[in-house]
C-alpha cells in the first residue's frame, strides 16, 4: 500500500531550481566549490556538532500572493537540497526552516497582520504541511514589523561561524506600518542575521518601495521575482528510479509512541502534495529525504536511536509498532539495525543517481536556454550560496566521469 501510494504521488537535482543554475551561473562559479570523486552521503553522527543554517522566510499571504504560496511549496525542498553539498570544517551542516505569514487581514491587526507559522525547525514535513495549509486574503503588509517579530522571537544560534539568514517576499512598499524597516533591519544585522529582499514585481517598483535598502542595510540581496511563474521540470532518466526508492525509503521507517503513526501519516501526506505539484517537487523532496537532513526522531525509531536520544528500554511495549511487540531485546535491535542498513543504501543509491541527474539537466538547460524568470527558490538558492561562502561553507561537487563531460559537449553543439 505504501508504495502504491508513492508510486502515484523546490531546476537541477541538489544544486536548486533551474532558473537559479542558468541566470545566475556567473555568480556561482564565484562560489567556493571542492571537486571530488563523489559526494559522501550525509550520514546523521550525534558526536560530531553540526554547523547551522538558519533560514527564516517570511511570505506575503496577502490576496494577490497565492503564487507566491505555490513556488515556496514547490521549491521547498531544491531549498533545503542546496545543503546535501555545503561543508563547513569538513562537516555537514543542520538545515533549520522558519516560516511567518504577514499581510493578512484575518490576523488580528493588533498582532500587526503577523503570525509565526513554524519557528525554526529540522522538521521538515512539518514546515510543508503548514505551506500547503495557507490561504491568502487582503490585508496590510507591514515589512518592518515581521523582520523585528523574527529577529526577536526565533531562536537564533550564536555562534558567528553559523548562517542566519531572513528572505522576506512581498510586492507592497517596504515603508508600510508602524514600525521602521531601517531599525528592524538593523537590529537583525546586530545579530549577524543577514536580511535578504524578494520583490514580487518588476525592478522599478521595488525600488520605488524601497526593498533595496532594506537588504543594504542588513548585507543582504535585494532580488526581484515573477512570482505567478510556474516550477519548470527537466524529466531525467533517473527520475523514475529515484522515485522508486523513495517509495522504498518510507518502508525503512518503524513508528513508535502516540506521535508515530500521525507522523508516518504526514510523511505520506507530504509525498503527495510536492507529486500533486510538479514532478520536479516530488523529485526535490525525494532527494531531501536522502540526506540527514530529513529526520524524524519523534516517530521514527531508527532516527530516535540513531541520534542516541532515547533508549529502546525506555519504550512500553504499546508503544512499539505490533510486529515488534513479541521480539525480545537482541530481536528487536536486530531488526532496527537492518532497517537502518537498507535505508543508508536506499539513500546511497538516490546521492548516486542524482549526480547523474545532475549533469543531464545541466545539458538540457544548455539546450533549451532556460532564462526567462526567476522565482522563490532560484532567488534564495541565488543569495544563500553566496553568503554561505562567506561564513566559510563550501560546496563539494562530484568530478564528471567521462561520459558526462561528453554529454555536455554534445550539449554545447
Amino acid at each position: 500500500m505504501r508504495n502504491a501510494i508513492l508510486t502515484i504521488c523546490l531546476a537541477a537535482a541538489v544544486v536548486g531550481s533551474l532558473a537559479c543554475d542558468e541566470v545566475f551561473a556567473e555568480e556561482r562559479a564565484a562560489v567556493t566549490e571542492v571537486r571530488i570523486d563523489s559526494v559522501p552521503p550525509m550520514v546523521y553522527d550525534p558526536s560530531i556538532k553540526r554547523p547551522l543554517v538558519q533560514m527564516a522566510i517570511l511570505l506575503d499571504t496577502s490576496g494577490s500572493m497565492s503564487g507566491l504560496i505555490d513556488q515556496a511549496r514547490a521549491e521547498l525542498w531544491a531549498i533545503v537540497n542546496e545543503f546535501i553539498y555545503a561543508r563547513s570544517g569538513g562537516v555537514a551542516p543542520e538545515v533549520q526552516v522558519a516560516l511567518y505569514e504577514y499581510g493578512k487581514s484575518s490576523i488580528p491587526s493588533k498582532a500587526g497582520y503577523i503570525r509565526q507559522i513554524v519557528g525554526l525547525t529540522t522538521d521538515l514535513d512539518k514546515v510543508s504541511e503548514e505551506l500547503f495549509a495557507l490561504k491568502t486574503n487582503g490585508g496590510s503588509e507591514y515589512c518592518g514589523w515581521v523582520i523585528k517579530e523574527a529577529t526577536a522571537n526565533l531562536e537564533w544560534s550564536d555562534s558567528p561561524e553559523d548562517l542566519k539568514v531572513i528572505f522576506i517576499a512581498g510586492n507592497e512598499p517596504f515603508t508600510q506600518g508602524p514600525v521602521d524597516y531601517r531599525k528592524s533591519c538593523k537590529a537583525a544585522i546586530g545579530k549577524n542575521i543577514v536580511v535578504n529582499t524578494i520583490h514580487c514585481g518588476v525592478e522599478s517598483a521595488g525600488l520605488d518601495g524601497q526593498w533595496d535598502m532594506g537588504a543594504k542595510l542588513a548585507d543582504g540581496r535585494y532580488l526581484c521575482i515573477n512570482h505567478n511563474k510556474k516550477t519548470v521540470h527537466i524529466a531525467a532518466p533517473q527520475d523514475k528510479e529515484i522515485m522508486e526508492l523513495s517509495s522504498r525509503l518510507n518502508d525503512t521507517y518503524i513508528v513508535y509512541g502516540t506521535a508515530g503513526r500521525f507522523g508516518y501519516e504526514r510523511q505520506m501526506a507530504q509525498d503527495g502534495n510536492a507529486a500533486g505539484l510538479s514532478s520536479e517537487a516530488a523529485i526535490q523532496r525525494s532527494l531531501a529525504k536522502s540526506s540527514s537532513n530529513y529526520r524524524n526522531d519523534h516517530w521514527d525509531l531508527v532516527d530516535a536511536l540513531a541520534q542516541d536520544n532515547m533508549k529502546l528500554g525506555q519504550l512500553k511495549e504499546e508503544e512499539l509498532p505490533e510486529n515488534m511487540r513479541k521480539m525480545s531485546d537482541d530481536e528487536r535491535k536486530g531488526y532496527i539495525e537492518s532497517k537502518r542498513k537498507e535505508r543508508a543504501e536506499i539513500q546511497q543509491k538516490i546521492q548516486e543517481l542524482n549526480d547523474k541527474r545532475k549533469t543531464y539537466v545541466a545539458a538540457e538547460m544548455k539546450k533549451q536556454q532556460q532564462k526567462d524568470g526567476v522565482t522563490l527558490g532560484s532567488a534564495i538558492l541565488q543569495a544563500v550560496r553566496e553568503q554561505a561562502n562567506k561564513r566559510n561553507f563550501k560546496f563539494v561537487e562530484p568530478e564528471k566521469k567521462a561520459e558526462d563531460k561528453i554529454q555536455e559537449t554534445e550539449a554545447d553543439k
